[in-house]
């Protein structure tokens, strides 16, 4: 099938794990208009979809919401590199980011998603909390080093993370937005191999299902992966679809699947596996002709981090 494009009038949002800070930084330094992650780095997809939702909704955080630890103000929803030492401060730089990405969404025609894995922290019932806090609250983005025994670690199910989802990509195709959907290729390996295959393998699931409902026409969903030269540039006649998936996580694992593509801590992908991925997203979402205002853009960025000798 024809995927849709991007380029460089179009707006994109990006949502999701570290994978995403840095696919948003790539195309933040050749000029798209990009908004990265307004709750910072988030891993599991029930957060995200609370994050979104706040997004969309332009909701506000209140100080229900955060837990002093270490001499700093945490938000539950939200990365840790928005707690600050005042309270109010870290309610205004939550809050604030909510605003921004509900302005951008306004306008924005891209979104870009990029789960991390399946599981996620559930703070227990014995915890003290608000009465008036919803319960998806209890699902933390962050721990922010708040001892172990507060929480329960729990494996979302493909049902939970579909149901968390599906309304936000209905809302989200009723307005014209089209979304891509990708895993991340990092290994969590503070679950084990074992768990981070059983985390990756609900993500995939989950995504297929929600891109088998709601598709814009049957059988619209097709793999981009490219796995040989022969296979790289077919496409079907089938109309564009609003929904995609970027195969991020396979073309690591599958593809390169060798140690020499993932940096020294043999969980994240090296700088040259970055690369490949990055130009398999450029050959499957850009025309050839943003490709080379990619090009030009990035000899700029060259040119002007040159530093001469006199």
């Amino acid at each position: 099938m024809e995927w849709f494009r991007i380029g460089h009038f179009d707006s994109l949002f990006l949502l999701g794990s570290c994978f995403t800070e840095n696919m948003g930084k790539r195309l933040t330094d050749l000029n798209f208009q990009t908004l990265i992650n307004p709750f910072g780095i988030l891993y599991n997809p029930l957060s995200m979809a609370t994050a979104l939702s706040y997004c969309l909704d332009d909701k506000r955080v209140g100080e229900e919401y955060l837990v002093f630890r270490d001499n700093l103000w945490h938000s539950w929803l939200h990365h840790g590199s928005f707690s600050r030492h005042d309270k109010q401060e870290c309610l205004d730089a939550c809050n604030n980011a909510i605003n921004n990405a509900y302005t951008f969404l306004l306008t924005c025609n891209t979104v870009i998603i990029t789960f991390g894995s399946a599981w996620y922290y559930q703070l227990k019932c014995n915890n003290p909390r608000p009465a008036d806090v919803e319960s998806s609250a209890s699902i933390v983005a962050n721990c922010h080093k708040v001892p172990a025994a507060n929480f329960e670690k729990r494996l979302a199910s493909v049902e939970e993370v579909v149901d968390a989802w599906s309304p936000l990509v209905k809302r989200l195709l009723a307005k014209g937005t089209r979304i891509i959907f990708t895993v991340s290729p990092v290994r969590h390996q503070a679950y084990g191999a074992h768990g981070n295959q059983l985390g990756k393998a609900v993500l995939l699931l989950a995504i297929e299902e929600l891109i088998s409902r709601h598709s814009n026409q049957d059988n619209s969903h097709q793999d981009p992966t490219i796995l040989s030269s022969t296979s790289q540039h077919q496409k079907s006649n089938n109309k564009n679809s609003q929904l995609s998936y970027f195969p991020a996580y396979e073309i690591v694992t599958d593809e390169l699947r060798d140690y020499r593509f993932y940096a020294d801590d043999m969980v994240h992908p090296s700088p040259l596996a970055e690369q490949i991925v990055w130009q398999r997203f450029q050959e499957t979402f850009m025309t050839q002709e943003t490709i080379d205002r990619c090009d030009d853009y990035e000899k700029m960025n060259r040119r002007n981090a040159h530093r001469p000798l006199h």
